[in-house]
């Protein structure tokens, strides 16, 4: 277990590389050189604008999951947060360091670090939620296109029972080794104790009744933008296909997205685009150079966050107040218990 907890930041790295370079030896570098190319001044302001909607709308959601929990988030401060982790989630292989960043910061600032994690990882989930639950309806309504896709990834045309197999059969392994591990440190109480911290700030932070509307609405709302800006990049990329047939491959461009095995947000976003636009009778090099232009504005839309990283000073820790001097405690101390009492003067009357 060791060893792979340390091996798994490379290995999905790995894997990341490994799927971007399949899809060069499949469809040659002319449509990743094709989507750079396409990238026109109308897409990058529209992405500006578009990443603008959608950082207020998730930055507004983490305010609501940090406050249920008790953390204090001002919306300006979340949103100039928000903006930096999209940048370095963008530049940086892993693509969630940035969201590591944020809640470490926001957790030093006010005090409690494990509960500003927390409000990121449950502001997080309430957002892929909606993704996946999108992704539902968009594969209840579209089967064959899944079928497609899976024919194409694993060989033999195995279809989409047997990755489904697989999924079901990979969760239950990572279950199976979840318990067997909480039950190896039960004997020191801090798994049962985490675990139950844990299940309490999920009921108090993303199920309550006064929490979950407003983070399902805001996910919602931002989800419409991630879908408009993927659509941004497919007119960009020359596809004059209708939105309503563009949205289902786009929709599970976006599903993959989640999942930590790319580089910087490459590589499972191109590969499943690429199989769903092929597919959908769209085009396998349309579906790439679709996705290798949603990548490139995805950066665009989150360039503001340079300025968060120059301009912007780290807000101080929250600390104890500075303690007095040990002269100055025990004066107060003698004054506390012996408070001095005001004198009467008296004054001699004049003859």
């Amino acid at each position: 277990m060791t060893l792979l907890k340390r091996a798994w930041p490379w290995l999905r790295l790995l894997i990341g590389a490994g799927i971007l370079a399949a899809l060069v030896s499949r469809l040659g570098t002319g449509a990743f050189l094709d989507g750079l190319h396409m990238v026109s001044g109308v897409s990058v302001l529209a992405a500006l604008g578009i990443g603008l909607l959608t950082t207020v709308l998730s930055a507004w959601r983490w305010c609501i999951v940090a406050r249920r929990l008790g953390l204090r988030l001002r919306l300006g401060r979340a949103v100039a947060d928000y903006y930096r982790a999209l940048l370095l989630n963008a530049v940086l292989p892993a693509g969630v360091l940035g969201d590591v960043h944020r809640a470490v910061q926001h957790g030093r600032t006010e005090g409690d670090v494990g509960r500003g994690v927390r409000a990121v990882v449950l502001e997080r989930t309430g957002g892929q939620v909606v993704v996946l639950a999108l992704g539902a309806a968009v594969l209840i309504s579209r089967p064959a296109l899944l079928a497609d896709v899976t024919r194409e990834l694993l060989p033999g045309g195995a279809g989409a029972l047997t990755l489904t197999a697989a999924v079901l059969g990979a969760a239950a392994v990572a279950g199976l080794l979840t318990v067997w591990a909480l039950r190896r440190r039960r004997r020191t109480g801090k798994a049962a104790g985490a675990l139950a911290g844990s299940l309490a700030d999920l009921r108090r932070g993303l199920l309550a009744r006064g929490t979950w509307p407003g983070v399902v609405l805001l996910s919602a709302a931002a989800l419409v933008g991630h879908v408009a800006l993927f659509v941004v990049a497919a007119r960009a990329a020359g596809s004059a296909a209708p939105v309503a047939q563009l949205v289902p491959p786009l929709t599970l461009a976006l599903l993959v997205m989640g999942l930590p095995i790319n580089i910087g947000g490459w590589g499972p976003r191109e590969a499943v685009s690429t199989l769903a636009f092929g597919a959908a009778g769209l085009g396998a090099a349309q579906g790439l150079s679709t996705a290798v232009v949603y990548g490139v504005l995805t950066l665009v839309a989150s360039l503001p966050g340079v300025a968060v990283l120059v301009l912007s000073r780290p807000p101080r820790p929250a600390t104890a107040p500075p303690r007095r001097p040990l002269a100055a405690r025990i004066r107060g101390i003698r004054h506390d218990r012996h408070p001095r009492r005001p004198v009467a003067i008296a004054v001699a009357p004049k003859s």
